[in-house]
């Protein structure tokens, strides 16, 4: 059985790699809240819903609020 004559070269072999990531994903649609590719038959990673309900409530990060002399409290002193 012959082998191959010789290495092929990083490069080469990015370059073959690389055509794996533009295939398009045939089993994919779009969510019907956010628009976001879903796979079929799954929650929504971005939104939570499946079907047009909401299966899971995501967490909102809330922004601190920041109490500053000037915003209206009185200072102390």
């Amino acid at each position: 059985m012959p082998n191959p004559a010789r290495k092929h070269t990083p490069r080469r072999t990015g370059n073959r790699r690389s055509k794996n990531s533009e295939l398009d994903l045939k089993g994919s649609s779009r969510c019907s809240n956010c628009k976001s590719f879903v796979r079929p038959h799954t929650v929504c990673k971005e939104c939570g819903f499946y079907g047009g309900k909401l299966i899971i409530a995501k967490k909102v990060k809330k922004k601190k609020e920041h109490n500053h002399p000037e915003g209206g409290e009185e200072q102390k002193g």
